[in-house]
């Protein structure tokens, strides 16, 4: 049966590759993992699909990343068709500060790595900004997707300043060590993926070549179908929303954690504050006179509307997540990448097997969950550092991501830079891979110094 585990993500990839239908594969996947639980009953299987889905909504975690995610097209709706995006975009390149290639890239990844505190509100700033620079300069989708998508993890995962740094030190805390703050902040220098993804992104920008796939989809743009939206009106319609939904989610998790920011509610946190970015470019757009209520109501449900197969996307995804957590898929590649191994190969095996996993379930948080608590005693019997299994793992999980269909971060990033979603995964895979063979070496590498 544990063999049987790996069934339903192997097949939820071939689908999306044979059918490059993501529901389709989602749905499938989804069968064959409530048909196992089920010990082989179709049947059951059917109805558990069903259940499955709808005890999404039993997590209020889930249902608020549900609900800020088809708000975003609200927001986005706000800020595009008053203008204000267009106006941004055309005050930035006639600045200066976005006026070539090179420089709106940058203004992009720096905008991601500066909101570190919370990957989402990273990926919409970002997203947002960049999708009218990303046009006037002729660069795909595709391109924005990945240069979102490779900065908000792998920064937050550095920074450690936020719920990601957090979650790693109350799992780490389990294992008696003096100081586990310490093995938390020193896994930070060997991060290798995180640390060879954001060189990757910002060499990207300055360099300007891309390979591969990203290349294909970048002498593709069609400049008749690039979101102009209507005329430069006044920046304010956005810069103004997305820093008071930045500011807020800041002040909201600092309120819900008491004063102490990494202790806050991120997911009640960034729902808030997209509510609160609503109503502030709601009022001002009317009180400006720009728009009516009636128009104001429609727009935004027109937004709503837009994000409802991605959201749809995203909740298969939650409920293939949950599903294969309780067929215990995530154990079972553990188990079979944690057998006797040398103590020198740890790091490295720790690293892919967190990239394995990840991938498979879609969600690096749920892989640092199997994962540390098998990485850490391991790391203490054989005598390896615990800061390097940690770092293996940490950064084995965000690889997975970036190269998951089913991954929710990779998701958001399609719908923040508007890029549909199995193209944004083609894209940016073959970088993903290339870093992270690159960082595999350099665990091989450590383990050895530090074995």
């Amino acid at each position: 049966m544990d063999i049987l585990t790996i069934i339903p993500p192997v097949a939820a990839i071939l689908v999306a590759i044979v059918w490059r239908n993501v529901y389709a594969a989602l749905l499938v996947a989804l069968f064959l993992s409530e048909t196992l639980i089920a010990s082989f009953n179709p049947g059951l299987g059917l109805i558990g699909v069903i259940d499955r889905n709808i005890g999404v909504f039993q997590s209020a975690y889930n249902t608020q990343i549900l609900v800020f995610c088809l708000l975003i097209g609200a927001l986005i709706a706000y800020m595009r068709e008053s203008g204000g995006v267009a106006a941004t975009a055309q005050k930035l390149i006639r600045s200066g500060i976005a006026g070539s290639r090179r420089k709106a890239e940058l203004a992009v990844a720096g905008t991601g790595t500066l909101i570190f505190i919370e990957t989402n509100v990273s990926l919409l700033s970002s997203g947002v900004l960049g999708r009218p620079l990303y046009d006037s300069h002729g660069l795909s989708r595709e391109r924005l997707a990945y240069m979102i998508d490779s900065t908000s993890a792998p920064v937050s995962v550095l920074i450690l300043l936020n719920g990601w740094g957090a979650y790693a030190l109350s799992l780490v805390s389990d294992y008696n060590f003096d100081q586990p703050l310490d093995v938390v902040l020193g896994s930070i220098p060997w991060n290798f993926y995180a640390i060879l993804t954001l060189i990757g992104v910002y060499m990207t920008a300055i360099v300007g070549r891309v390979f591969g796939p990203m290349r294909t989809a970048d002498e593709k743009v069609d400049n008749s179908v690039m979101e102009t939206g209507p005329a430069p009106t006044k920046s304010r319609y956005m810069w103004l929303p997305v820093l008071v939904m930045v500011v807020g989610a800041l002040g909201f998790m600092a309120w819900t954690g008491n004063g102490n920011i990494t202790d806050g509610d991120g997911a009640r946190s960034i729902l808030w504050a997209i509510c609160l970015a609503i109503l502030v470019c709601g009022a001002m757009l009317f009180f400006d006179k720009v728009f009516k209520a009636s128009e104001l109501q429609d727009k935004a449900f027109s937004g709503i509307g837009e994000m409802v197969p991605m959201v749809t996307v995203l909740l298969l995804s939650i409920a293939l997540g949950s599903s294969l957590k309780a067929l215990g898929t995530g154990e079972v590649i553990a188990s079979m990448a944690a057998g006797s191994l040398p103590a020198f190969l740890v790091p490295a095996i720790l690293f892919l097997a967190a990239g394995i996993t990840s991938f498979m379930t879609g969600t690096s948080w749920g892989t640092y969950g199997i994962l540390i608590p098998i990485a850490m005693p391991l790391a203490q019997a054989l005598g390896i550092p615990p800061a390097l299994a940690l770092a293996a793992v940490l950064g084995g999980g965000v690889f997975g991501d970036h190269c998951s269909p089913i991954s929710d971060t990779s998701l958001i990033a399609s719908v923040a830079s508007g890029c549909e979603h199995l193209s944004h995964v083609r894209t940016q895979l073959p970088y993903a891979l290339v870093t992270a063979a690159i960082a595999f070496a350099l665990y091989v590498g450590a383990g050895l110094i530090a074995s």
